[in-house]
Protein backbone atom coordinates (compact mmCIF):
# COMPACT_ATOMS: atom_id res chain seq x y z
CA UNK A 1 0.00 0.00 0.00
CA UNK A 2 1.48 3.48 -1.19
CA UNK A 3 1.64 5.74 1.53
CA UNK A 4 -0.61 8.54 1.80
CA UNK A 5 1.41 12.12 3.26
CA UNK A 6 -0.25 13.48 7.14
CA UNK A 7 -1.26 16.38 5.48
CA UNK A 8 -4.10 14.85 2.78
CA UNK A 9 -5.25 12.21 5.34
CA UNK A 10 -6.33 15.49 8.14
CA UNK A 11 -7.46 17.17 5.50
CA UNK A 12 -9.49 14.34 4.09
CA UNK A 13 -10.45 13.46 7.57
CA UNK A 14 -11.52 16.85 8.89
CA UNK A 15 -13.00 18.01 5.59
CA UNK A 16 -16.98 18.92 5.16
CA UNK A 17 -19.15 16.77 3.19
CA UNK A 18 -17.88 16.83 -0.08
CA UNK A 19 -20.07 18.27 -3.24
CA UNK A 20 -22.31 16.14 -4.75
CA UNK A 21 -24.04 15.51 -8.59
CA UNK A 22 -26.53 18.39 -8.38
CA UNK A 23 -30.37 18.42 -9.68
CA UNK A 24 -29.75 20.78 -12.93
CA UNK A 25 -29.92 24.49 -12.50
CA UNK A 26 -31.59 27.48 -13.52
CA UNK A 27 -30.29 28.91 -16.16
CA UNK A 28 -28.45 31.00 -16.35
CA UNK A 29 -27.81 31.46 -12.97
CA UNK A 30 -29.56 34.19 -10.66
CA UNK A 31 -27.30 36.99 -9.92
CA UNK A 32 -24.90 37.78 -7.09
CA UNK A 33 -27.69 38.90 -4.29
CA UNK A 34 -26.94 42.84 -3.75
CA UNK A 35 -25.93 42.35 0.20
CA UNK A 36 -23.14 40.39 -1.13
CA UNK A 37 -21.91 42.22 -4.47
CA UNK A 38 -21.81 45.69 -2.28
CA UNK A 39 -18.78 44.37 -0.77
CA UNK A 40 -17.03 43.34 -3.79
CA UNK A 41 -15.12 45.01 -6.52
CA UNK A 42 -12.63 44.02 -9.09
CA UNK A 43 -9.29 46.21 -9.57
CA UNK A 44 -7.58 45.84 -12.40
CA UNK A 45 -3.83 45.22 -11.44
CA UNK A 46 -1.21 45.61 -14.60
CA UNK A 47 -2.38 44.94 -18.57
CA UNK A 48 0.20 44.62 -21.51
CA UNK A 49 0.75 40.98 -21.18
CA UNK A 50 0.79 38.71 -24.28
CA UNK A 51 -1.56 36.38 -23.73
CA UNK A 52 -1.35 35.63 -20.11
CA UNK A 53 -3.00 32.32 -18.94
CA UNK A 54 -2.02 31.53 -15.31
CA UNK A 55 -0.73 33.25 -12.61
CA UNK A 56 0.76 31.40 -9.19
CA UNK A 57 3.12 32.04 -6.49
CA UNK A 58 6.49 30.63 -5.49
CA UNK A 59 5.57 29.28 -1.40
CA UNK A 60 7.88 31.00 0.60
CA UNK A 61 9.31 33.11 -1.19
CA UNK A 62 9.99 36.26 0.86
CA UNK A 63 9.22 38.91 -2.06
CA UNK A 64 5.69 37.75 -2.95
CA UNK A 65 6.24 37.61 -5.92
CA UNK A 66 3.36 36.58 -8.64
CA UNK A 67 4.31 34.82 -11.62
CA UNK A 68 2.29 35.16 -14.40
CA UNK A 69 2.51 32.59 -17.72
CA UNK A 70 2.22 33.97 -21.11
CA UNK A 71 1.18 31.61 -23.60
CA UNK A 72 3.60 32.84 -26.38
CA UNK A 73 6.56 31.11 -23.82
CA UNK A 74 7.60 33.54 -21.21
CA UNK A 75 6.94 33.71 -17.03
CA UNK A 76 7.38 37.10 -16.10
CA UNK A 77 7.32 38.19 -12.36
CA UNK A 78 4.94 40.74 -10.92
CA UNK A 79 5.46 42.40 -7.63
CA UNK A 80 3.43 45.19 -6.49
CA UNK A 81 1.86 46.09 -9.32
CA UNK A 82 5.27 46.11 -11.49
CA UNK A 83 5.53 43.91 -14.12
CA UNK A 84 9.07 41.81 -15.27
CA UNK A 85 10.47 43.00 -18.85
CA UNK A 86 9.87 40.98 -21.62
CA UNK A 87 13.08 41.60 -22.71
CA UNK A 88 14.10 39.67 -19.46
CA UNK A 89 11.82 37.46 -18.39
CA UNK A 90 12.26 34.95 -15.28
CA UNK A 91 11.77 32.09 -18.14
CA UNK A 92 12.27 32.25 -21.95
CA UNK A 93 10.73 29.35 -23.84
CA UNK A 94 8.97 31.28 -26.52
CA UNK A 95 11.39 29.12 -29.59
CA UNK A 96 10.32 25.73 -27.86
CA UNK A 97 6.71 25.88 -27.93
CA UNK A 98 3.93 25.24 -30.16
CA UNK A 99 1.23 28.75 -30.11
CA UNK A 100 -1.15 27.49 -32.43
CA UNK A 101 -4.79 27.27 -31.81
CA UNK A 102 -4.88 25.77 -28.00
CA UNK A 103 -1.06 25.15 -27.97
CA UNK A 104 1.41 26.80 -25.91
CA UNK A 105 3.23 27.78 -22.48
CA UNK A 106 0.17 26.52 -20.41
CA UNK A 107 0.88 26.04 -16.48
CA UNK A 108 3.40 26.09 -14.21
CA UNK A 109 3.78 25.45 -10.43
CA UNK A 110 6.48 25.69 -7.97
CA UNK A 111 8.02 23.31 -5.76
CA UNK A 112 6.26 23.02 -2.15
CA UNK A 113 9.69 23.46 -1.00
CA UNK A 114 11.13 26.15 -2.79
CA UNK A 115 12.75 28.59 -0.48
CA UNK A 116 15.04 25.45 0.07
CA UNK A 117 15.34 23.79 -3.39
CA UNK A 118 14.49 26.80 -6.15
CA UNK A 119 12.33 24.20 -8.32
CA UNK A 120 9.76 24.67 -10.64
CA UNK A 121 7.71 23.16 -13.18
CA UNK A 122 6.14 24.39 -16.57
CA UNK A 123 3.68 22.47 -18.93
CA UNK A 124 3.92 22.99 -22.52
CA UNK A 125 3.33 21.99 -26.10
CA UNK A 126 6.61 21.84 -28.17
CA UNK A 127 7.60 22.90 -31.71
CA UNK A 128 5.66 19.19 -32.69
CA UNK A 129 2.99 20.23 -30.43
CA UNK A 130 3.64 17.43 -28.33
CA UNK A 131 2.87 17.65 -24.21
CA UNK A 132 6.19 18.12 -22.50
CA UNK A 133 6.66 18.71 -18.54
CA UNK A 134 9.56 19.92 -17.46
CA UNK A 135 12.03 20.83 -14.34
CA UNK A 136 13.58 24.32 -14.00
CA UNK A 137 16.04 25.61 -10.74
CA UNK A 138 15.85 29.42 -10.19
CA UNK A 139 19.32 30.63 -10.53
CA UNK A 140 21.01 31.06 -6.86
CA UNK A 141 22.78 34.12 -7.64
CA UNK A 142 20.10 35.65 -9.33
CA UNK A 143 16.78 35.35 -8.02
CA UNK A 144 14.41 36.54 -10.76
CA UNK A 145 15.90 34.03 -14.00
CA UNK A 146 15.31 30.65 -14.60
CA UNK A 147 19.11 28.31 -14.60
CA UNK A 148 18.25 26.93 -17.97
CA UNK A 149 21.24 24.81 -17.81
CA UNK A 150 18.71 22.83 -14.80
CA UNK A 151 16.40 21.48 -17.18
CA UNK A 152 14.99 18.08 -16.66
CA UNK A 153 11.65 16.57 -18.78
CA UNK A 154 9.32 14.74 -16.22
CA UNK A 155 6.99 13.66 -18.84
CA UNK A 156 6.54 13.45 -22.53
CA UNK A 157 2.96 12.95 -24.23
CA UNK A 158 2.61 12.26 -27.81
CA UNK A 159 -0.68 14.59 -28.54
CA UNK A 160 -2.33 13.33 -32.14
CA UNK A 161 -4.41 16.68 -32.66
CA UNK A 162 -3.82 20.39 -32.25
CA UNK A 163 -6.39 20.68 -29.18
CA UNK A 164 -7.16 19.71 -25.50
CA UNK A 165 -3.88 19.68 -24.16
CA UNK A 166 -5.05 20.40 -21.05
CA UNK A 167 -2.33 22.61 -19.64
CA UNK A 168 -2.22 23.28 -15.70
CA UNK A 169 -0.07 22.04 -13.13
CA UNK A 170 -0.84 21.92 -9.45
CA UNK A 171 1.06 20.57 -6.56
CA UNK A 172 -1.38 18.58 -3.78
CA UNK A 173 -1.55 18.70 -0.62
CA UNK A 174 0.62 15.40 -0.59
CA UNK A 175 3.50 17.28 -2.13
CA UNK A 176 3.05 15.68 -5.31
CA UNK A 177 2.72 17.07 -9.15
CA UNK A 178 -0.72 16.85 -10.50
CA UNK A 179 -1.08 17.03 -14.26
CA UNK A 180 -4.48 17.37 -16.14
CA UNK A 181 -4.36 16.04 -19.94
CA UNK A 182 -7.24 15.83 -22.40
CA UNK A 183 -7.95 13.71 -24.82
CA UNK A 184 -6.27 14.47 -27.45
CA UNK A 185 -8.45 16.62 -29.59
CA UNK A 186 -10.37 16.74 -32.37
CA UNK A 187 -13.92 16.26 -31.56
CA UNK A 188 -15.71 13.31 -29.64
CA UNK A 189 -12.90 11.70 -28.34
CA UNK A 190 -11.86 9.59 -31.77
CA UNK A 191 -8.81 7.88 -30.57
CA UNK A 192 -10.99 6.35 -27.43
CA UNK A 193 -8.30 7.64 -24.62
CA UNK A 194 -11.25 8.64 -22.63
CA UNK A 195 -12.16 5.37 -20.97
CA UNK A 196 -8.88 3.47 -22.14
CA UNK A 197 -6.87 3.14 -19.05
CA UNK A 198 -3.52 2.56 -21.04
CA UNK A 199 -3.90 5.95 -22.45
CA UNK A 200 -2.57 8.79 -20.70
CA UNK A 201 -4.35 11.14 -22.32
CA UNK A 202 -8.09 12.03 -20.56
CA UNK A 203 -6.46 11.45 -17.26
CA UNK A 204 -5.38 13.28 -14.24
CA UNK A 205 -2.16 12.24 -13.41
CA UNK A 206 -0.05 12.50 -10.29
CA UNK A 207 3.96 12.99 -10.50
CA UNK A 208 6.52 12.48 -7.78
CA UNK A 209 9.04 15.15 -9.02
CA UNK A 210 11.76 13.13 -6.94
CA UNK A 211 11.27 10.05 -8.08
CA UNK A 212 14.06 9.65 -10.75
CA UNK A 213 15.89 12.70 -9.79
CA UNK A 214 19.27 11.19 -8.95
CA UNK A 215 19.38 9.26 -12.42
CA UNK A 216 17.94 11.88 -14.63
CA UNK A 217 14.93 9.28 -15.00
CA UNK A 218 11.49 10.76 -15.74
CA UNK A 219 9.06 9.71 -12.95
CA UNK A 220 6.34 7.48 -13.59
CA UNK A 221 2.65 8.78 -13.49
CA UNK A 222 -0.12 7.38 -11.97
CA UNK A 223 -3.32 7.84 -13.25
CA UNK A 224 -5.51 9.22 -10.28
CA UNK A 225 -9.00 9.90 -12.40
CA UNK A 226 -9.85 8.83 -15.92
CA UNK A 227 -12.85 10.05 -18.52
CA UNK A 228 -11.71 14.14 -18.74
CA UNK A 229 -12.62 15.73 -22.33
CA UNK A 230 -10.28 18.75 -21.74
CA UNK A 231 -9.33 19.44 -17.71
CA UNK A 232 -8.07 23.32 -18.43
CA UNK A 233 -8.16 24.58 -15.21
CA UNK A 234 -8.34 22.62 -11.62
CA UNK A 235 -6.99 23.21 -8.22
CA UNK A 236 -7.16 22.23 -4.81
CA UNK A 237 -9.44 23.45 -1.70
CA UNK A 238 -6.44 24.52 0.37
CA UNK A 239 -9.42 23.89 3.70
CA UNK A 240 -10.47 20.67 2.43
CA UNK A 241 -8.15 19.35 0.37
CA UNK A 242 -10.42 18.33 -2.60
CA UNK A 243 -9.77 18.62 -5.81
CA UNK A 244 -11.88 20.96 -8.24
CA UNK A 245 -11.87 20.22 -12.28
CA UNK A 246 -13.43 21.93 -14.93
CA UNK A 247 -13.95 19.95 -17.65
CA UNK A 248 -14.58 21.43 -21.33
CA UNK A 249 -17.35 20.18 -22.86
CA UNK A 250 -17.88 19.60 -26.44
CA UNK A 251 -21.55 20.12 -28.09
CA UNK A 252 -23.66 20.69 -25.40
CA UNK A 253 -22.32 21.04 -21.54
CA UNK A 254 -19.81 22.46 -19.71
CA UNK A 255 -19.34 20.80 -15.88
CA UNK A 256 -17.41 21.38 -12.90
CA UNK A 257 -16.05 17.78 -11.31
CA UNK A 258 -15.12 17.15 -7.43
CA UNK A 259 -12.57 14.14 -6.76
CA UNK A 260 -13.05 14.37 -2.80
CA UNK A 261 -9.75 14.67 -0.84
CA UNK A 262 -10.63 10.91 0.85
CA UNK A 263 -11.87 9.45 -2.62
CA UNK A 264 -8.17 10.70 -3.55
CA UNK A 265 -6.33 9.29 -0.60
CA UNK A 266 -7.65 5.51 -1.29
CA UNK A 267 -6.96 5.26 -4.87
CA UNK A 268 -3.48 6.37 -3.91
CA UNK A 269 -3.43 3.61 -1.61
CA UNK A 270 -4.95 1.43 -4.01
CA UNK A 271 -8.11 0.90 -1.90
CA UNK A 272 -9.78 2.31 -4.87
CA UNK A 273 -10.09 2.58 -8.41
CA UNK A 274 -9.74 5.92 -10.00
CA UNK A 275 -13.47 7.77 -10.48
CA UNK A 276 -14.33 7.60 -14.25
CA UNK A 277 -16.14 11.01 -14.77
CA UNK A 278 -17.33 9.48 -17.82
CA UNK A 279 -16.04 11.36 -20.91
CA UNK A 280 -16.93 9.90 -23.67
CA UNK A 281 -19.79 7.98 -22.47
CA UNK A 282 -21.49 11.12 -21.02
CA UNK A 283 -20.92 15.05 -21.68
CA UNK A 284 -22.08 16.52 -18.40
CA UNK A 285 -25.10 14.77 -16.35
CA UNK A 286 -26.40 13.87 -20.15
CA UNK A 287 -25.30 10.56 -22.62
CA UNK A 288 -23.14 12.03 -25.45
CA UNK A 289 -23.83 10.73 -28.93
CA UNK A 290 -26.40 8.15 -27.99
CA UNK A 291 -30.08 8.61 -26.52
CA UNK A 292 -29.35 6.16 -23.93
CA UNK A 293 -25.81 4.87 -22.39
CA UNK A 294 -24.48 3.18 -19.18
CA UNK A 295 -24.26 5.12 -16.59
CA UNK A 296 -22.80 2.71 -14.11
CA UNK A 297 -19.38 3.12 -12.76
CA UNK A 298 -19.51 6.90 -13.45
CA UNK A 299 -19.06 10.17 -11.25
CA UNK A 300 -21.45 12.64 -12.81
CA UNK A 301 -20.29 16.27 -12.26
CA UNK A 302 -21.49 18.33 -9.35
CA UNK A 303 -22.52 21.23 -11.56
CA UNK A 304 -23.36 21.80 -15.41
CA UNK A 305 -24.38 24.57 -17.48
CA UNK A 306 -25.68 24.29 -21.35
CA UNK A 307 -24.08 26.41 -24.34
CA UNK A 308 -26.82 28.72 -23.78
CA UNK A 309 -25.05 29.91 -21.13
CA UNK A 310 -21.31 29.89 -22.58
CA UNK A 311 -19.19 27.78 -24.47
CA UNK A 312 -16.32 27.05 -22.50
CA UNK A 313 -15.43 26.75 -18.82
CA UNK A 314 -12.73 28.54 -17.61
CA UNK A 315 -11.92 26.80 -14.00
CA UNK A 316 -10.86 28.56 -10.87
CA UNK A 317 -10.45 28.59 -6.41
CA UNK A 318 -12.00 28.02 -3.64
CA UNK A 319 -12.17 31.03 -1.91
CA UNK A 320 -10.03 30.85 0.90
CA UNK A 321 -8.75 34.64 1.36
CA UNK A 322 -9.17 36.73 4.15
CA UNK A 323 -9.94 40.11 2.77
CA UNK A 324 -13.74 38.93 1.62
CA UNK A 325 -14.99 36.66 4.35
CA UNK A 326 -18.16 36.28 2.99
CA UNK A 327 -16.80 34.51 0.01
CA UNK A 328 -15.29 32.07 1.89
CA UNK A 329 -16.08 28.66 0.37
CA UNK A 330 -17.64 29.96 -2.81
CA UNK A 331 -15.70 28.22 -5.70
CA UNK A 332 -15.21 30.69 -8.22
CA UNK A 333 -15.08 29.82 -12.38
CA UNK A 334 -15.86 32.05 -15.60
CA UNK A 335 -16.70 31.03 -19.06
CA UNK A 336 -14.22 32.29 -21.35
CA UNK A 337 -17.17 33.05 -24.23
CA UNK A 338 -19.25 35.13 -22.30
CA UNK A 339 -16.45 36.67 -19.81
CA UNK A 340 -18.99 36.22 -16.59
CA UNK A 341 -17.82 35.04 -13.77
CA UNK A 342 -20.18 32.91 -11.73
CA UNK A 343 -19.62 31.31 -8.00
CA UNK A 344 -21.27 28.51 -6.39
CA UNK A 345 -20.77 26.64 -2.70
CA UNK A 346 -21.66 23.35 -1.41
CA UNK A 347 -23.66 23.28 1.70
CA UNK A 348 -22.80 20.31 4.98
CA UNK A 349 -25.12 17.70 2.91
CA UNK A 350 -23.02 18.12 -0.26
CA UNK A 351 -25.92 19.98 -2.08
CA UNK A 352 -24.72 22.87 -4.44
CA UNK A 353 -26.15 26.31 -3.37
CA UNK A 354 -25.28 29.88 -3.78
CA UNK A 355 -24.97 29.74 -7.23
CA UNK A 356 -24.27 32.88 -8.68
CA UNK A 357 -23.72 35.54 -11.62
CA UNK A 358 -21.66 38.44 -10.86
CA UNK A 359 -22.43 39.92 -13.40
CA UNK A 360 -23.28 43.05 -13.95
CA UNK A 361 -21.69 43.66 -10.26
CA UNK A 362 -18.25 42.39 -10.83
CA UNK A 363 -18.15 44.15 -13.90
CA UNK A 364 -20.63 46.93 -14.67
CA UNK A 365 -18.72 48.04 -18.10
CA UNK A 366 -18.51 44.82 -19.45
CA UNK A 367 -14.11 44.87 -19.04
CA UNK A 368 -13.47 41.50 -18.99
CA UNK A 369 -13.32 39.42 -22.13
CA UNK A 370 -11.73 35.81 -22.61
CA UNK A 371 -11.07 34.76 -18.97
CA UNK A 372 -8.11 32.43 -19.97
CA UNK A 373 -7.82 31.62 -16.02
CA UNK A 374 -8.13 32.11 -12.33
CA UNK A 375 -4.64 32.46 -10.35
CA UNK A 376 -4.09 32.76 -6.18
CA UNK A 377 -1.57 34.28 -4.60
CA UNK A 378 0.31 32.82 -0.96
CA UNK A 379 -2.80 34.27 1.18
CA UNK A 380 -6.10 33.04 -0.63
CA UNK A 381 -7.01 35.89 -2.84
CA UNK A 382 -7.99 35.37 -6.41
CA UNK A 383 -7.14 36.85 -9.46
CA UNK A 384 -9.23 37.08 -12.55
CA UNK A 385 -6.74 36.76 -16.01
CA UNK A 386 -7.78 37.76 -19.58
CA UNK A 387 -6.05 36.44 -22.61
CA UNK A 388 -6.27 40.08 -23.84
CA UNK A 389 -3.47 41.18 -21.85
CA UNK A 390 -5.02 41.65 -18.05
CA UNK A 391 -5.08 40.74 -14.60
CA UNK A 392 -7.83 42.20 -12.34
CA UNK A 393 -8.18 40.99 -7.96
CA UNK A 394 -10.72 40.39 -6.14
CA UNK A 395 -10.80 43.10 -3.76
CA UNK A 396 -13.04 44.64 -0.87
CA UNK A 397 -15.11 47.55 -2.16
CA UNK A 398 -14.85 50.66 -0.46
CA UNK A 399 -18.27 51.50 -0.56
CA UNK A 400 -19.12 48.81 1.79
Amino acid sequence: MQHWSTAILALATLATTACRTAEPAPRPPPRVPAEVARGVTLTRIVDGLEKPVALTFAPGDSRQRLFVVEKVGRVRTLVDGRLQPATAPFLDLGGRVSTWTEQGLLGLAFHPDFARTRRLYVNLTDVKGDTRVLEFQARADDPDHVDPASERELLFVDQPHLNHNGGDLVFGPDGKLYVGLGDGGSAGDPHGNGQNDRALLAKMLRLDVDEGRASGARPRPVIVAKGLRNPWRYSFDRATGDLWIADVGQDLYEEIDVLPAATLAAVIARDETPPNFGWNVMEGRHCYGARNCTQDGLVLPIFEYGHDDGCSITGGFVYRGRALPTLAGAYFYADYCTAIVRSLRCDVSGAVRDSWEWRPALDPESRLSNISSFGEDADGELYVLSLEGAIYRLDPSSDH
